[in-house]
């Protein structure tokens, strides 16, 4: 049982630094962080974005710079995003033998070994309307997708990358992956779904940093509803039915609950992605003044994984190696 006040005092345990360190529940380290970056065709590339700030489009060897101070910080691993110097309609620059995040993929597997590379797979920075998926009259015609899906995922292994990440919402994508991939002999590389991803409005900065923003419509047909949580917990369900091994929820802050819900419904890691809207809003904020940037951006990361993430993709990666 526990007694009231004045014989219980919860404030004794919060007296000093050193005895809230002691006591605290949830621990934030560089371990539990995943850094996105976007790589671009030409060379000597770091273009600035602005709805990004600190966030930089790099070139391939640009990008190993930048990987090389990452792994030397402790960042333990990074996911790119990959720009074509072409689009079309079916994405193909996702599945080239030189597309970009190809090319990206070797350098860093040659120069930068020890940082885990971890790859998005989906085809809507690569198509010419901005979509996940191939088009059939107005929507994304799902079945002929799974096929471009898995073989982007095939090229990108095949390339150096060691994480799959399919992020397309499409069904049955990740049976698809799973299996292209075992047939390929890449049976051991692992699969982190974005199993729930929802339909959000804060991916704006993204698709400007991604140049993905389609070019008429939306994704609601493929992505879910904000207003559903028990769909979450069935996308989650048929993922790893088809062979996911890790489970993402897409927003994070918005969706804590969907955290909670999927980890405790699934003996799997939990993974969550503090999307580009959720960091702008800090950035944007702290540079009005109105909050610390840093208790801000540390206060959020701890509330996603004490609602139960394991691992947390995020764009403040880089700069948690001073705050942390």
């Amino acid at each position: 049982m526990t007694s009231s006040f004045p014989a219980t005092r919860l404030r004794r345990l919060r007296g000093s630094a050193a005895l809230r360190s002691l006591v605290r529940e949830t621990e934030l380290r560089l371990d539990d962080l995943v850094m996105p970056l976007f790589v671009v065709p030409g060379e000597g590339v770091r273009r600035s974005l602005d709805g990004l700030p600190g966030i930089i489009q790099l070139s391939v060897d640009e990008l190993v710079v930048e990987c090389a101070d990452l792994k030397a910080l402790g960042i333990p691993g990074v996911i790119l995003f990959g720009l074509p110097e072409e689009k079309d309609d079916l994405g193909s620059g996702a599945y080239a033998d030189d597309g970009i995040v190809q090319r990206a993929l070797r350098a860093l597997r040659e120069e930068v070994p020890g940082l885990l590379r971890l790859t998005d797979v989906c085809l809507c920075e690569y198509t010419a309307h901005g979509h996940c998926g191939v088009i059939a009259g107005e929507d994304v015609d799902n079945d002929p997708t799974l096929d471009l899906l898995a073989r982007t995922a095939v090229s990108h292994v095949a390339a150096g990358a060691q994480v799959i990440c399919p992020s397309d919402m499409m069904d049955g994508r990740i049976a698809a992956i799973r299996g292209a991939l075992d047939g390929a002999g890449h049976s051991a590389t692992p699969l982190v779904s974005y199993a729930a991803k929802y339909a959000s409005a804060f991916y704006g900065p993204f698709r400007e940093a991604a140049e993905s923003t389609p070019a008429f419509g939306d994704r609601r047909s493929y992505q879910m509803d904000p207003a559903n949580a028990r769909e979450a917990l069935r996308e989650c369900a048929l993922d790893l039915e088809e062979g996911a091994d890790v489970l993402m929820v897409k927003p994070a802050l918005p969706y804590l609950d969907i955290i909670r819900s999927v980890r405790d419904r699934f003996d799997v890691p939990v993974w969550a992605y503090n999307v580009s809207g959720e960091y702008a809003m800090v950035k944007t904020a702290a540079a009005a003044g109105w909050l610390d940037e840093r208790q801000a951006a540390v206060e959020g990361l701890v509330g996603i994984k004490r609602a139960g993430a394991e691992v947390i993709l995020s764009y403040w990666a880089r700069e948690m190696v001073a705050w942390l």
